[in-house]
């Protein structure tokens, strides 16, 4: 039998499908709303990193440029003898050699004994990280635990940029150097500017007063005479 609906019973039906159809567009804009950020913040995600990789790219490609662009011209002599002044006393100049040959020798057979005797009683000791010591006693008790230990077998590159003396009994000689094991360094990888000042000492013999080392940073270097061309060194030039 066929069931005939009444108006209202035809305008209640009507009225739920439209509600029911009602619900659910209400709930997908819900969601597309709730999508929209996160899709927004994926892509911001996306934008920063990738600008976070372009920047250590091209901050990695800077320094190795500089790093391979940073060259010495004036990398020194190879012995000592070569930069003893014309004007001065061979004899001296000789001498003051044979004091850095001796401290040398000793590096290399880690006697902090035999180190330290080419030092003066009240010599000062200053390294590339900043350590600063002061009298032989105090030379001689930090190579011999650095002999034992971080210095272990190592031995010592040097070239030599220049010896002035001062007054007769004083002498300045500046040299590039580094410590090292196995192969020798060549004179580009020498790191390490080191100025020594000696003196005649009582017994006529020629010690290291003092003793600065610096750390060639080639790199700030680079930088420096790429945006400050007068900084650069006449030597470099």
């Amino acid at each position: 039998m066929t069931s005939i609906q009444t108006p209202n019973e035809t305008a209640g039906t009507s009225a739920g499908t439209s509600a029911g159809t009602g619900e659910n567009t209400t709930s997908i804009e819900v969601a597309a709303a709730k999508a929209r950020p996160r899709s927004r913040r994926r892509t911001v995600k996306r934008v920063l990193g990738g600008t976070v990789l372009t920047l250590a790219v091209v901050a990695a490609g800077g320094y190795f440029w500089l790093d391979a662009t940073s060259d010495v011209r004036r990398t020194g002599a190879a012995t000592c003898g070569e930069v003893i002044p014309a004007d001065a006393d061979r004899g001296d100049g000789k001498a003051v050699c044979a004091s850095l040959d001796a401290l040398s020798d000793a590096w290399e057979r880690g006697d902090a004994e035999a180190y330290g005797r080419q030092f003066t009683e009240n010599a000062t000791y200053t390294t590339y990280i900043g350590s600063h010591y002061e009298g032989r006693a105090d030379i001689t008790a930090s190579h011999r635990a650095l002999f034992k230990g971080f210095l272990k077998d190592s031995k010592l590159a040097a070239r030599y940029l220049d010896m002035r003396f001062l007054t007769k009994d004083v002498a300045v000689l500046t040299s590039r150097g580094a410590d090292y094991t196995g192969d020798k360094p060549g004179a580009d990888d020498l790191s390490k500017v080191t100025t020594f000042t000696l003196v005649r000492d009582t017994d006529d013999a020629w010690r290291i007063a003092a003793f600065h080392n610096t750390e060639r940073s080639n790199v700030m270097e680079r930088f420096s005479f790429l945006f400050g061309a007068d900084t650069k060194p006449a030597a470099e030039k």
